[in-house]
């Protein structure tokens, strides 16, 4: 090891002498503190934060405060700092990185947990992104801050004043300050009653003195949104316990923080094996985790009785619903018997077989097993009514944990993936599937699928079992990534796209569609017509070819006797043309494609989609293979891409009806959809390539308030497809488009296309010029 930090001093000697002298000031801490792997990242980051050239000072804070870090949340968490400052950078001045590495060991030490200390590195770009004159205020107050809110208050706390003042710099400053009425009153607003940070060192010694062992305690951070913290929970031998607790109806949050650790604690020690998860229902295993709770809690009421009334008071029911309330009655009546007095007969009989069991083996978790299920058929017999899963699941007792520790589902890896049977679908005759049809809706785990060819008709529905039963094919979701323009950087795996298909409609609609616009389809034929290929064209004036051009040679002879120097391109060539085009249409359908376009009674998802449908019939009489596809976004986790026609499907009524059944709705994520298009389109053999897209506005999503973000976002995605040699073009359908659809695509890669009858003036320029027609 001190070889190792020795070297890399050296490595320091002639890069600054202010920093080999403070690294030979900490070494000795370094040495104590960081592994060999851990002193890599470490001076990893001493180079890269004087290759990132914001002088000396961010250098020697990083020198001197990362030893805390790492001993606080440990040495993981080097890379990460590193990336943060990085990204930081290009959005702040090197004083208020050097205040971001004075505050770190702060946040470490309040948040205790690596996990937490990567959110608050990302809660910190987040501020030097919406309010950057800010944030080295926060960073300054950050101990007062921690010492009042948990990680989930800090980000409300913060995003709020930057929201609210964000046009005002003045008013931002004294916000992060803590000098305004509104930022102590959001303040007081989002503190907490015991934070974990504040009590971690009592309960090791509670728990310590409970059962003369240690425990590894962690905090965890829940829905900032919402302010609900994550239940408690077990997992790799790690009590996981919410960020801060309030007082709840004379219980105060220490109290709760000592039940619930001790709880779980129980689960440690008194569980000798995981159950089996194989064939039960969530509210079977919940049933079973009620059980197992009660008899953890038996355990370790057996050796300290006193545990019995810190649990107890956290067992009232505050639901209001009848069968929330029996359950927790009958947990209170397992917990203690003096509760036997308002039982009812079920929960009098499930106490006494409870009694009996663990009376006779307590450590025994089949126990719960066997109970638990007993108790699921008797509520089915007596048809009792629970509420939903999810409402059981949120009327927990507080101090409880999800018992996710308790399962083990050993058979699904205990199975070889390549002993599952292989489903098989065959195609079979209507009399087959009459004669040895046993279950009309088979489930996904069938060893064999039957299909016709025909519709199945259900004579007394009326309908085919496809559109009674039927469910709609979706493929694995794509996770693409985003541009962030404000940090120059991607984010990785940002978005989800998952393909959807709409429903169909009468084909009839399209084609009333083609008739109604007959003139415009006329010159678009004639326009096909000037765009067919040559074949074999022959081409004069060149300095070499297969043959000789007669008329270039008889002027390079008068030349001659002219006593003028010929023009030695007297050759001509034959060269053959062919089309190798790929067409991808993508069409806009967010919601704001359903208005209607002023002066008509046509909305702007119907102009869409008979500029699709002329656009298909050009490209058809041209011979070009193509696809039609539509997109629309809810957010970054939704977008959803349709597919209408594929490159390999024939344009013909099932295309028709899809077309005539698209529907507009949610928002326009343009740059993820461009690069699934992209995507796609790769995989087409042709050499050129165009991404065709109509939209009817500018990229914009719900969970972005920024419209500058998604505009780069799709520029990039733009770029993308041009280093990748495919060609996009734009035909906006927004008569105000020319403001953001030159910076998106491009100087003339974009048409304004406000009235379809301007459609047939662009198909020349547009096949032509870009396709090389």
């Amino acid at each position: 090891m001190t070889d190792v930090l020795l070297s890399g001093l050296a490595g320091f000697q002639s890069a600054d002498p202010a920093v080999s002298s403070r690294l030979e000031l900490v070494w000795h801490e370094i040495g104590r503190t960081l592994t060999p792997q851990g002193l890599d990242s470490y001076l990893r980051g001493v180079h890269g934060l004087l290759a990132l050239g914001r002088g000396i000072e961010p250098v020697l804070a990083y020198i001197d405060t990362m030893p805390a870090v790492a001993r606080e949340v440990g040495e993981q968490v080097l890379p990460d700092t590193l990336n943060a400052v990085m990204q930081l950078s290009s959005l702040t001045s090197g004083a208020v990185i050097v205040s971001f590495f004075s505050s770190l060991p702060v946040a470490a030490r309040r948040l205790g947990d690596a996990d937490l200390l990567r959110q608050y590195l990302g809660l910190v770009h987040q501020v030097a992104s919406k309010a950057p004159r800010g944030l080295r205020a926060m960073l300054d107050n950050i101990d007062q801050l921690l010492d009042k809110l948990t990680l989930g208050g800090l980000r409300r706390w913060a995003l709020w004043g930057a929201q609210t003042h964000a046009r005002h710099p003045e008013m931002l400053q004294a916000y992060f300050s803590l000098q305004t009425p509104d930022s102590l009153s959001v303040l007081q607003r989002e503190r907490r009653g015991i934070l974990f940070a504040d009590t971690h060192r009592l309960l090791n010694f509670y728990l310590r003195a409970l059962w003369g062992r240690d425990f590894f305690m962690r905090p965890t951070s829940g829905d900032f949104e919402s302010r609900e913290g994550l239940r408690p929970y077990c997992e790799a031998g790690i009590i996981h316990l919410p960020d801060a607790y309030d007082d709840m109806d004379g219980v105060s949050g220490r109290d709760i923080y000592r039940a619930a650790a001790a709880h779980l604690a129980a689960h440690q020690v008194y569980t000798r094996q995981a159950l089996s998860a194989e064939a039960l229902t969530p509210l079977q295993m919940f049933l079973i985790g009620l059980f197992e709770d009660a008899r953890v809690e038996y355990c370790a009421i057996q050796e300290m009785p006193g545990l019995r009334q810190l649990w107890l008071p956290l067992l009232e029911d505050r639901s209001g619903h009848s069968g929330i309330s029996w359950l927790l009655q009958l947990a209170r009546v397992l917990l203690d018997e003096r509760a036997l007095a308002n039982a009812d007969a079920l929960q009098l009989a499930m106490c006494q077989a409870f009694s009996e069991a663990v009376s006779h083996d307590c450590r025994n978790s089949q126990i719960s097993w066997d109970l638990g299920l007993q108790l699921y058929n008797q509520l089915k017999a007596q048809a009792f009514v629970l509420p939903p899963l999810h409402a059981l699941e949120k009327a927990q007792p507080l101090y409880r944990d999800d018992n996710r520790a308790i399962w083990v589902a050993e058979e699904f890896a205990s199975v070889p993936a390549i002993a599952r049977p292989r489903q098989i679908r065959r195609k079979v005759s209507l009399m087959e599937m009459l004669d040895e049809l046993d279950c009309e809706l088979a489930g996904d785990d069938a060893q064999e699928i039957w299909t016709l060819e025909t519709p199945f008709y259900l004579d007394q529905e009326a309908c085919t079992i496809n559109e009674l039963e039927g469910r709609e094919v979706i493929t694995p979701p794509c996770f693409y990534p985003e541009w962030d323009f404000q940090m120059q950087l991607y984010r990785p795996q940002w978005v989800t796209l998952e393909e959807r298909r709409q429903p169909s409609a009468d084909a009839a609609l399209i084609d009333a569609m083609i008739e109604a616009q007959r003139p415009l389809a006329g010159q678009v034929r004639r326009i096909i017509d000037a765009l067919q290929p040559q074949g074999l064209v022959r081409q004069r004036r060149c300095e070499d070819g297969e043959a000789l051009d007669l008329d270039a040679v008889v002027r390079a002879m008068v030349d001659l006797r002219m006593g003028v120097v010929p023009d030695q391109r007297f050759h001509t060539r034959y060269q053959r043309r062919f089309r190798d085009l790929a067409v991808l249409v993508l069409i806009d359908l967010s919601e704001s494609t359903q208005a209607i376009i002023p002066g008509t009674s046509q909305s702007i998802l119907q102009l869409a989609r008979e500029a699709a449908v002329l656009l298909a019939s050009a490209i058809t009489g041209i011979g070009d293979p193509f696809a039609i596809h539509g997109f629309a976004s809810n957010g970054r986790h939704q977008v959803h891409y349709y597919r209408y026609k594929d490159f390999d499907q024939p344009y013909d009524d099932a295309a028709r009806a899809r077309l005539a059944g698209m529907q507009g709705g949610w928002s326009t994520r343009m740059g993820c959809a461009l690069r699934h298009a992209g995507h796609l389109l790769r995989q087409q053999p042709q050499r050129r390539k165009l991404v065709l897209v109509l939209t009817d506005g500018e990229p914009a999503d719900i969970d972005e308030r920024d419209p500058l973000y998604l505009r780069a976002d799709c520029r990039k995605a733009v770029e993308e497809l041009a280093q990748a040699g495919m060609t996009s073009y734009c035909l906006s359908l927004d008569p105000l488009a020319d403001d953001y659809v030159s910076r998106i695509f491009g100087r003339n890669r974009y048409t304004v296309l406000d009235r379809l009858e301007r459609l047939p003036e662009r198909l020349p320029s547009l096949f032509a010029t870009l396709t090389g027609s």
